[in-house]
């Protein structure tokens, strides 16, 4: 019965989107994966309320929160952008599927972050720790906005999809390590798009690609700081311990669909739940968007992840 009544609200919710994010139409009639320009070109409404700082004083430290229809509390989705990990890339490009979501029932929580490159101050361990506060932050969130600390989920796009990993195996970082935090947000499944999910064999690659940014990011090869390493890579933190579902297109030169496979091969071995779905005829960028059939799939994945959530109403974390 439940599972009806989802996939009737994911109907009506595809019909509600039309009006609050712009159509992606291609210029021409081949069939080929989006492009940044076509990405970012999406437009959404502004969240309800202004940005709201999650912590410490840098100009970074922030994250847009969105409500969908409903007294609540809601179960949430903390949102993470990609871009190599880059002070290039912020939180525009995932807007409208922030806003996206909301028609599904979720409220979400798009996160800024310290990105390495300019004058961000990103790296080790500061992109990770700003992530960390981030979800952590969810606990006041739900102390004032109608949502639900207990019912969490974490969405990851490229690099995002490698922090949104990492937030659910957060609770395993070593005492000594500057990643530590007792009581981490326990976040109950991630969902990553294009994601990263192995920084030591990702870092070899293409230099004009992402590839590059892993040492960057981390602060080292891995023979020279392997625990850190062993701290960030999904990879080397399996089993996560959480259900993951992972939407990735065929012609992604940016993240091969065959690293995921490897690491889906790792995770489920290591007795994790995982799911693939992949896009036959999508790239590096089609995941992102709220729109087409890989959006259909994503509708039914984020269902999904909603009913394996604890009850609505659970005991709610207490804010600290």
């Amino acid at each position: 019965m439940q599972r009806v009544m989802w996939a009737s609200i994911a109907g009506l919710c595809l019909v509600a989107l039309s009006a609050c994010v712009t159509k992606w139409e291609r210029e021409d009639d081949v069939d080929r994966p989006m492009s940044w320009g076509e990405l970012i070109a999406l437009k959404a409404p502004p969240p309800q309320r202004d940005a709201l700082p999650y912590g410490g004083n840098a100009p970074q430290q922030y994250g847009e929160l969105r409500l969908p229809a409903g007294r609540g509390p809601h179960p949430l989705a903390i949102l993470i952008h990609g871009g190599c990990w880059g002070a290039a890339y912020d939180i525009g490009y995932m807007r409208p599927l922030a806003a996206a979501m909301n028609t599904l029932g979720f409220a979400t929580w798009l996160i800024e972050y310290r990105r390495v490159g300019g004058n961000d101050g990103g790296g080790w361990p500061t992109t990770f720790t700003d992530v960390g506060l981030a979800a952590d932050y969810v606990r006041v969130l739900a102390d004032y906005y109608p949502v639900d600390a207990s019912r969490v989920i974490a969405v990851g796009h490229s690099a995002g999809g490698q922090l949104a990993l990492w937030l659910a195996a957060r609770r395993r970082m070593p005492e000594d390590s500057p990643l530590h935090v007792d009581n981490p947000l326990p976040i109950h499944g991630v969902v990553g798009l294009a994601a990263i999910t192995d920084l030591e064999s990702y870092r070899i690659g293409p230099r004009e690609s992402c590839h590059r940014m892993v040492d960057e990011v981390v602060g080292g090869e891995p023979e020279h700081v392997p625990g850190r390493y062993s701290q960030l890579s999904p990879s080397a933190l399996l089993p996560l311990g959480v259900a993951q579902w992972f939407v990735h297109g065929a012609y992604d030169s940016i993240v091969p669909p065959e690293t995921l496979a490897l690491y889906a091969d790792r995770a489920r071995r290591a007795g994790d739940s995982v799911v693939i779905h992949t896009d036959p005829a999508g790239g590096h960028f089609d995941v992102v968007a709220p729109q087409g059939p890989t959006w259909d799939s994503l509708v039914v994945i984020l269902n999904n992840a909603l009913l394996r959530m604890p009850p609505a109403g659970g005991v709610r974390p207490t804010s600290r």
